[in-house]
């Protein structure tokens, strides 16, 4: 027995290590009544060992010990921090494993013994018999030094023995001199030139510096230069700030002056808006890849300091790019999303997107994933920041495999990225390359890191810089000399005192030249409109009739459909006859008409397809055949543009990034984005307020995404009411104390100036213009819009085929037109509304007969503020006190955004009095009866012309 517990020092410790009782339990079974002397092979008879037995099933099987636990013990952190944190990982109970294997009784001799090689491993290469020694060392060699792989739990052994053929065969990491000397360049562009470059001439100033991780470039690099070599014409990519300059200027190949003029704080902005910091910008440049000498297009997405929620931008851009090019297979166009350690296991946008994957309508048919592990996030340690034992581990739900590897080891790492492109080309699947490294300063370089992690960053302060290993590497074997090495350095130093003497010749700063997503020809040269008119938003009645006739049919043949539905569409086709819409309708036609004129439209969010109030049905299921689908939309005309329709997975932050990075790519598409509920946007808020509202003024990005937020008070509780309207329009950029000048253009010049356009409809005929005036403008905004839930069935809310067709617009205000406007010198009140309330106006005012005394003017459009009609129709009443009336409560809803805006453009003359519910915590009551009682106290109020008597405003 004393012999038999040599047994470590002979296997290796290493594969000792690996060993946990489960790998061990395979073979218990024949050691219950004591092992026999050989047991019968099942590798065309004879006989066999235990240990040839054991041996053959431990390369065999799938839960084989090296391809499941090597990266626990491979050499993958510089600092050597990262391997003594992984013990706690490894089972405890070790020793017993030992002492079962030491019952198999191996000795000394039986590792030099020669075992025929199984044909699902690939460490022989061309031999077929190995000793187990070599065998042992070439596990040990593949998954336990540099390079740590995670793969065996995908469940597909196709793509496990890919993997495995691409690490296990011998020799595969072997690189040219040729290969090392590009290898060394771009490490000196990345790190000592550039980083060094600038931390010389602004010391004092924040850059984010990949020092630690300058390896990223030539990784990047590869993953671009690989892509390129099968196919790739376009490269979309994603990250955080830091070594965000350094990507700018080694691998999109920006403008060295460009990036330098960010420093001069004395530059002055050429374009309109805030402007973001140097370390947010995004750019978008095509050139030649030097590698593959082909045409390579790539783009940096400009994104906020909120970390990871670029990722579902990058990807909507992506799949944009995609569905343009006809690229349904992703072999044209891809993503990579670079990312930190601590960012990719904290926050929840990065398992949003990760389920998008593999979805039909989000599939960018694979992503590298490359990220930076720093191994701290800002201050906190990673045992403080996660539960499991990598930041990776999320990739692990769409089983992306996971490739482990030590920053401070530029072949590997290289080899690692190739591999993980041909990865992604070949399976179209996520792949995840985990670059083990340090952050050599703190969290920016004004930071001290040693307050908090001081034995790390002792450490830190040893290690040798990667270059300079890699150099003395290649130069001790001959590849370079140090007098190559050394001009490499100078002339790349020339570049950048070149570039940085040109910056100081710039006197302004352009934000549009960092623009991540141009137009061409859509804008002017100057990146103006090239008019500042809107055509009418009508359409010709036979149109009209089409969309229809087809929205209220079946198209396909022998196709059934449920028979409530029938109903639905029997009701589409007699309103039709009558020439009038609902909601539904409405929106099918315009839908159809942006689709007959070439415009792209893609609906997107949960339950869209069918519509969470069972009103749009755009996709009908047939009911005696499996997943059998018609979408009407897409047989209207033979020429016209795609529809896509597509329910997403159950998330707001992720799917409405995607969307919105849908929208960047082209101006040409209407893009929607519809929340199941318009209370539940909150959860995508990140996404609104750093992106959508912001976007143009930060990064001179427009946008025409739209918003469909089903908004209403109907007594469903606080979390199926509001959509919040006080927020989007307390983000509204309008001057509420400028008086305007009403130019010629003012109604489309106002757009152009505003962030983003709020509108609750209050017609499906206003719906129907807003939609496609959204494309018709010469430019492109955000746009809003509250859509209503009981209106989609209210018997009053519906509109004649006379409000849509040709010569017809949206209307901003639609003034009252009932008695009170034949006789308004008689009217005594003037009620402004938006939205549902104003059928609850109607309906009350008819009760107590007060239609010539009272007026009710909607305001379909909210922002930008429609001064010049709110001042036509306040002029046209000048004896008719001022009220504004919601169903919200005072503190939320519009009054707080209108009521400023009345006093600035009625010069303060006349009051503007509120009517609604009062302030509240919550949106919305929960109690039914609670909510008729506030709702009965406000319409009485508005209509009991004594109610303001007396008071002061």
């Amino acid at each position: 027995m004393n012999q038999l517990r040599l047994l470590p020092s002979r296997l290796g410790a290493q594969a000792v290590r690996l060993l946990a009782p489960c790998d061990v339990q395979m073979f218990s079974w024949r050691s219950r009544s004591g092992p026999p002397a050989t047991f019968p092979s099942s590798r065309g008879g004879g006989s066999s060992s235990y240990m040839e037995e054991m041996y053959f099933a431990w390369l065999e099987n799938p839960q084989s010990v090296h391809k499941i636990r090597g990266h626990h013990v491979a050499q993958l952190d510089p600092l050597g921090i990262l391997d003594a944190d992984l013990d706690s990982f490894v089972p405890s109970d070790l020793i017993t494993t030992i002492d079962k294997l030491a019952f198999y009784d191996l000795r000394e001799a039986d590792l030099d013994k020669e075992f025929q090689l199984p044909t699902t491993t690939f460490i022989g290469g061309s031999e077929h018999t190995l000793s187990l020694r070599e065998i042992i060392r070439r596990l040990e060699s593949t998954y336990c030094q540099h390079i740590g792989l995670e793969f065996m739990f995908i469940n597909d052994v196709e793509q496990c023995q890919w993997i495995r053929q691409k690490f296990e065969t011998p020799g595969v990491m072997q690189f040219s001199s040729e290969e090392k000397r590009t290898l060394l360049a771009r490490l000196v562009r990345s790190m000592s030139r550039f980083e060094d470059f600038l931390a010389r001439k602004w010391s004092s100033e924040k850059r984010f510096g990949l020092e630690g991780c300058e390896v990223m470039i030539p990784a990047l690099k590869t993953i671009i230069d690989k892509s390129s070599e099968m196919g790739i014409e376009n490269v979309i990519l994603g990250m955080p700030h830091r070594g965000r300059l350094n990507v700018l200027a080694n691998v999109i190949r920006k403008d060295l002056e460009q990036i330098f003029c960010q420093f001069d704080p004395k530059l002055e902005a050429a374009d309109e808006g805030s402007g973001d910091v140097k370390y947010h910008l995004g750019m978008y440049h095509e050139r030649i890849n030097r590698v593959t000498n082909r045409n390579i297009t790539l783009s940096l997405v400009a994104n906020p300091s909120h970390l990871e929620a670029v990722d579902p931008v990058v990807q909507g851009k992506t799949k944009a790019e995609q569905f343009y090019r006809g690229d349904a297979q992703g072999k044209k166009v891809m993503s990579i999303l670079v990312h930190g350690d601590a960012a990719f296991a904290g926050q929840g946008v990065v398992y949003e997107t990760f389920h998008l994957s593999d979805l039909p309508s989000y599939t960018t048919n694979g992503t590298v994933h490359v990220v930076v592990n720093n191994q701290i996030g800002f201050t906190t340690d990673p045992r403080m920041a996660r539960s499991s034992p990598y930041p990776t581990d999320v990739a692990r739900v769409v089983n992306a495999p996971i490739f482990h590897v030590n920053a401070d080891d530029p072949e590997a790492v290289i080899y690692v990225c190739s591999v993980a492109a041909e990865w992604r080309n070949t399976f179209n699947k996520d792949v995840v390359v985990d670059l083990v490294c340090y952050r050599r300063r703190g969290h920016n370089e004004m930071d001290e890191p040693m307050f908090t992690q001081p034995l790390m960053y002792k450490q830190i302060h040893r290690q040798v810089p990667v270059l300079k290993k890699y150099a003395d590497k290649l130069i001790a074997e001959g590849t370079v000399t140090l007098q190559e090495f050394e001009e490499e350095i100078a002339k790349y130093d020339r570049i950048c005192e070149e570039a940085y003497g040109r910056s100081k010749d710039k006197k302004i700063l352009h934000i549009k030249h960092w623009l991540d997503s141009p137009w061409p020809g859509f804008f002017n040269v100057d990146g103006e409109p090239k008019s500042m008119t809107c055509p009418a938003t009508g359409i010709p009645e036979d149109v009209l009739t089409h969309i229809g006739d087809v929205a209220s049919s079946v198209p396909l043949e022998d196709f059934k459909i449920h028979t409530g539905l029938s109903r639905i569409l029997r009701g589409r086709a007699d309103m039709t006859k009558k020439r009038t819409v609902d909601w539904a309708l409405a929106e099918y036609m315009a839908f159809g008409s942006l689709l007959k004129e070439g415009i792209h439209v893609r609906l997107s969010g949960q339950d869209v397809e069918r519509g969470t109030f069972s009103h749009r049905h755009h996709v009908l299921h047939d009911q005696e055949v499996d997943r059998r689908t018609c979408v009407p939309m897409n047989h209207l005309w033979p020429d016209q543009a795609p529809y896509t329709v597509c329910n997403s997975s159950l998330s707001e932050y992720g799917v409405l990034g995607f969307e919105l990075g849908y929208a960047m790519a082209s101006p040409n598409a209407l893009v929607l984005w519809e929340a199941q509920f318009g209370d539940f946007h909150n959860t995508a808020q990140c996404i609104i307020d750093q992106f959508i509202s912001t976007g143009q003024a930060k990064w001179v990005r427009h946008n025409g995404i739209v918003l469909l937020l089903p908004h209403g008070m109907e007594g469903m509780g606080p979390e199926h009411s509001s959509a919040r309207p006080e927020r989007f329009l307390q983000m509204s950029n309008d001057d509420s104390d400028a008086y305007p000048a009403f130019t010629e253009d003012f109604e489309v010049s106002q757009l152009y100036d505003c962030n983003w356009i709020v509108v609750n409809c209050s017609t499906p005929a206003s719906y129907f213009h807003v939609l496609r005036r959204q494309i018709l403008l010469p430019f492109r905004k955000p746009l809003i819009i509250f859509t209503p839930k009981s209106l989609l069935r209210h018997p009053e809310a519906k509109s004649s085929f006379d409000q849509m067709v040709s010569g017809t617009s949206f209307q901003r205000v639609i003034p009252e037109d009932g008695a009170a406007a034949r006789t308004p010198e008689q009217v005594r009140r003037l009620i402004f509304c938006t939205g549902k309330v104003y059928y609850d106006l109607v309906k009350e005012r008819s009760s107590q007969g007060l239609e010539g005394q009272v007026a009710i003017t909607r305001l379909e459009q909210i922002s930008p503020f429609p001064f010049d009609l709110v001042k036509r129709e306040a002029e046209k009443y000048p004896g008719a006190e001022l009220v504004w009336c919601q169903e919200e409560h005072k503190n939320m809803g519009y009054y707080d955004y209108i009521s400023p805006r009345f006093m600035t453009i009625l010069r303060r003359a006349r009051p503007i009095w509120y009517v609604g519910r009062d302030p509240a915590a919550a949106p919305a009551t929960g109690n039914r009866n609670t909510h008729l009682v506030t709702l009965k106290k406000f319409l009485d109020t508005a209509f009991n012309l004594q109610a303001f008597e007396g008071k002061t405003f």
